[in-house]
């Protein structure tokens, strides 16, 4: 065994979907370190651009893709700029997602809003999963990494689309695992409560305090928690591991209850 090689994504491109904060980026980072060439793919161009200028200025390589993933000539785009750029593809980290906050009481929001967030969540991961596996597989390599949640196996009020969008993903990985075995690998990640923008935005010491009242480790996740258990996925490392899902969350749930 060969240590050195198990971790090493040289010569290998990943796709990263919502790369420009929180997971993302540090989804973007982490696999440049090990060696990808990434695409920092986000709505929000300027924010890829910053990511993907802080990996080039670091000696490794990164280009900036705008995607709305909810557009599917978006995320044709997508996948033939990065073909044309780096010439083949090996890792799909589909980390965009949206909803939930419970803000999805039935009583305050309407179908169309409750339909955008499986568009958003489960429909783009699943048409971007079949736009990149025929290049996975002239290529020889391949990993998808689905970002899930502890939501999909946690109940709550007012997130009912949200919930079940991710619970939906944790179900689509493991039978994609299925199609798209054996050159292949499909995966997907369910973080805990993590310490992004959006959350720090409503966290106090008193919610932090009840969140951690569950969970064996006692802290909140930082997003290079859940970029570690993306390189694992993305790297040789895994090579036996598909339709699996993998739970990050200090051992325990950051519930308010």
């Amino acid at each position: 065994m060969d240590a050195s090689k198990l971790f090493d994504l040289t010569g290998k491109t990943a796709i990263i979907t919502g790369g420009g904060n929180g997971i993302g980026k540090a989804s973007c980072l982490m696999l440049a370190a090990f060696g990808a060439k990434v695409v920092v793919s986000d709505y929000k161009l300027d924010d890829a651009q910053a990511v993907a200028d802080e990996i080039n200025q670091g000696g490794k390589k990164a280009i900036a893709l705008r995607c709305d993933v909810t557009k599917d000539e978006a995320l044709v785009e997508l996948v033939e700029k990065t073909l044309a750029e780096f010439g083949q593809l090996h890792i799909l980290v589909n980390n965009v997602g949206g909803g939930g906050a419970g803000k999805e009481s039935p009583s305050q929001i309407d179908v169309a809003q409750f339909a955008r967030v499986f568009e958003m969540n489960v429909f783009s991961m699943w048409r971007l999963c079949q736009l990149v596996a025929p290049h996975m597989k002239a290529a020889e390599y391949g990993s998808i990494i689905n970002m899930s949640s502890m939501a999909s196996v946690n109940t709550s009020p007012a997130i009912s689309a949200y919930a079940s969008s991710k619970a939906a993903i944790n179900h689509m990985t493991r039978n994609l695992a299925f199609d798209y075995g054996p050159d292949i690998r499909i995966n997907a990640i369910g973080p805990g409560a993590i310490r992004t923008h959006a959350l720090e935005t409503v966290l106090t010491p008193d919610i932090e305090k009840r969140m951690l009242a569950h969970t064996p480790l006692a802290r909140l996740g930082e997003a290079n928690d859940i970029a570690g258990a993306v390189l694992y996925f993305a790297a040789p490392v895994s090579a036996w591991v598909s339709g699996q899902v993998l739970f990050v969350n200090g051992g325990g749930e950051q519930t308010l209850d």
